[in-house]
This record gives C-alpha cells, sequence and structure tokens, in this order.
C-alpha cells in the first residue's frame, strides 16, 4: 500500500503462535512510556499534591481551545459525563424531549433520560449511518427541546442541514462528536456546529488515553461557564465551598492532562496515519459484491473506527478470525430494541427505524489504528476480498 512505511511494533500472537490482526492495539502507548512514568512519578511526589483540575488541565484545556478556535474548552470525567453536563447546562429536562439516532451507543438515550427528558429515535442515512435529518424533522413536536446528531464511526452527520433544522424550530442542537476530534466539515471542526459537542479520550478513540476522560467544546462562553460549575459541585473554580448550582463529580485527572499535553504534538500524524489505511481500505473494498465501505471522500472524516455492511456480516467475522484478523460489531442491537430503551416507544405511531435496524444487522468494524503495519493492512484487505469475492461466485 502506498501510506507510510512499515511500523516496528512487535506482531501479536494467538495460542498456536500465527501472527494476528489487533482491533485494540496492546502497543498503543509504547512510545510514550517513559513520559507516562515520568509524568507519573513528578505529578504523584508533587510538593502542591494537586491530582485533578490543576495546572496540566488548565493547559491542556487552553491548548485544545487555540487548536480548535472554541470559545472554551472543560475537561471533564467522560464522553458520556460530558453529554450529560452539556444536556443539563442548556436546560434539558422533564416533559421535554430529544431527537436521537436510533442507532449508536447507549449514552445517546441514557444521558437524556439523567435529565429527566425522553429521547425520540430517529432513523439514520443509510449510508453515513448518522442520524437523517430529513427523519429527525417529522420527530419534532411542540415538546421537542434539542436534536442531537451523533457522528458515527469515521463520517460526520449532515450538521449543515441540522443547523438549518434547529434554526427553523428553534431548537437546541447539541453535537455528540464524542468520535470525531479532529474532523472538520465545511473548514468548521468537529464539536462547534451547535451550542455544544464533545470529544471522548477513551482508549480506541482517535486521541485515546489509558483511562477515562472527556471535553465539552464550545463557542458560547455562557455555557462553558455553567458547565465548569456543573462538573465540581457546583463551585465557580474560583471560591472553593460555595456552590452555585447541583452539579456531579466530572472532574479531569491531572496525569492524563500532563499525559494528553505530551501526545497532543503527535495527533495530526496519527490521524493522518489512520486516514491513509482507511482509504487503502476503500480503494480495495469499494468494488467487493455483497460490501458497502464508507462514503468516500475526506470532508468531515477522523478514522477512529472504519466500518463495512457486510451481507453476510457472521461469515466475513468468521472468516476473518480465522485469517487472524479481529474484528468489532459495536452496536449489534438498536437503541429502541434494546431492553433498556424498548419502553420509550411503546404505543408511538410511525416507530419503525428500517436503515437502523439494516445497520445494526450488517455494520462490522475493521482494524485501523495507527500502529497497524502496512504488511498488516494488506493482509485484512486481501482476506476481506478473498472471503467476498468467494461467496459471490
Amino acid at each position: 500500500m502506498t501510506t507510510t512505511s512499515d511500523r516496528d511494533a512487535t506482531p501479536d500472537t494467538d495460542p498456536a503462535g500465527a501472527e494476528r490482526v489487533p482491533f485494540f492495539p496492546p502497543d498503543l502507548f509504547h512510545e510514550d512510556r517513559d513520559a507516562f512514568l515520568r509524568i507519573l512519578y513528578d505529578i504523584g511526589t508533587g510538593a502542591d499534591q494537586k491530582f485533578i483540575l490543576g495546572d496540566h488541565t488548565r493547559r491542556f484545556e487552553d491548548a485544545l481551545r487555540d487548536r480548535l478556535g472554541a470559545a472554551d474548552v472543560i475537561a471533564c470525567s467522560s464522553g458520556t459525563s460530558a453529554l450529560h453536563l452539556i444536556l443539563t447546562a442548556l436546560g434539558i429536562g422533564p416533559g421535554d424531549e430529544v431527537v436521537v439516532p436510533a442507532f449508536g451507543c447507549a449514552p445517546l438515550a441514557a444521558a437524556v433520560l439523567h435529565t429527566g427528558a425522553v429521547p425520540v429515535f430517529g432513523d439514520i442515512d443509510p449510508r453515513t449511518l448518522t442520524l437523517d435529518p430529513a427523519d429527525a424533522e417529522t420527530r419534532v413536536t411542540a415538546r421537542t427541546k434539542a436534536l442531537m446528531p451523533a457522528h458515527m464511526f469515521s463520517v460526520m452527520a449532515d450538521m449543515p442541514r441540522f443547523t438549518t433544522l434547529a434554526a427553523a424550530t428553534g431548537l437546541r442542537l447539541v453535537e455528540d462528536s464524542a468520535v470525531a476530534q479532529g474532523a472538520v466539515l465545511d473548514g468548521r471542526p468537529a464539536g462547534l456546529w451547535g451550542d455544544a459537542g464533545l470529544y471522548s479520550f477513551v482508549q480506541v478513540k482517535a486521541f485515546g488515553m489509558p483511562g477515562e476522560g472527556g471535553a465539552v467544546v464550545t463557542r458560547d462562553e455562557e455555557t462553558a461557564r455553567r458547565i465548569r460549575m456543573l462538573r465540581n459541585h457546583g463551585q465557580d473554580g474560583v471560591r472553593r465551598g460555595l456552590h452555585h448550582v447541583i452539579g456531579v463529580n466530572s472532574r479531569f485527572d491531572e496525569v492524563q492532562a500532563a499525559f494528553q499535553l505530551h501526545r497532543l504534538a503527535g495527533l495530526a500524524d496519527r490521524l493522518d496515519r489512520r486516514a491513509r489505511i482507511a482509504a487503502h481500505y476503500t480503494g480495495h473494498l469499494a468494488d467487493l459484491p455483497g460490501v458497502t465501505t464508507p462514503p468516500p471522500g475526506t470532508d468531515g472524516r477522523c478514522h477512529y473506527v472504519y466500518t463495512l455492511l457486510a451481507d453476510d456480516r457472521d461469515a466475513l467475522r468468521d472468516h476473518l478470525a480465522a485469517e487472524g484478523v479481529d474484528t468489532h460489531v459495536y452496536y449489534p442491537k438498536t437503541l429502541p430494541d434494546q431492553a433498556a430503551f424498548a419502553p420509550l416507544t411503546a404505543g408511538r405511531p410511525g416507530a419503525g427505524w428500517p436503515h437502523a435496524r439494516d445497520a445494526a444487522r450488517r455494520q462490522l468494524s475493521l482494524p485501523v489504528h495507527h500502529r497497524l503495519t502496512d504488511a498488516q493492512v494488506e493482509h485484512v484487505t486481501a482476506a476481506v476480498r478473498a472471503h467476498a469475492l468467494r461467496a459471490h461466485r
């Protein structure tokens, strides 16, 4: 492939000794080991004994804010927590409805429910796998308070259309950009299209770290001010022990902040490597029968995951496993088909989500992390092609 030269990663092996291609690289932080140990020691033995929301967190927030051109960035304990903080800061609560995708992660619905509001599930676009703006519009009622599209796998949602829809209906626009740090659509970074967005720093994400963490990003200073108080038990960060609102504990770790600052300079190269691998996959797999690759292009892309739709997903998964390739099925059921959320749809007219259910049945994610060697990428490509061509002879 014509991406970059082979990496020096040590190959994983299965119990039989055969090389395998890991979905989650065990050596993700190999190059940063010494820096991480130094940071851990320095902060752990520092004179001020400051372990949360200290100077490292402030500098990390400032660095992300400056890169994005945001009004503010607020680091917090996870992407899920970031979503809850945004909804709470925007006044979403009991009696409100929020339109969310029917296909995606549980926090899309759970975060809404934790505010006392109700998630209303919309169907997805069959190609991008993100919330369909036209379908979302049909779900808007007098009780709707916000639209909450989520970027999915490697593709951003149609934020220009959602921006127009939110403006026309007077709704809040919450951008679940947890998986899309580094993506830019029409010149605007992911996370800065609506009232607020968020990033997740859990290991597999584009800027993942060895632990939980997230950040709220926003262009609105007042929204940022409220979120800063909410993440630290309602305190304003100036006068300790004075609680202005009822908040939560969603604070950021100083060790992780310093580590992320250390790794920030290499983020662009890691994203570029992922993008090159994704382009190789699409270039060699788009013509296969029974397989649908993500839409081509670079605008609005951030390849934290590369996901195919396969007519016989389970057979392809089993074949790749036999070839030593780890894969992942992220969402085997739609959110309204999950036991936790199914009661929300009882008695609702027009509650079908055919595209979401099709995606749940057919989606399979391939390894795309930056630690893959060129040889591993070629092996994954050849294995997918061999199965698809043999299955459709």
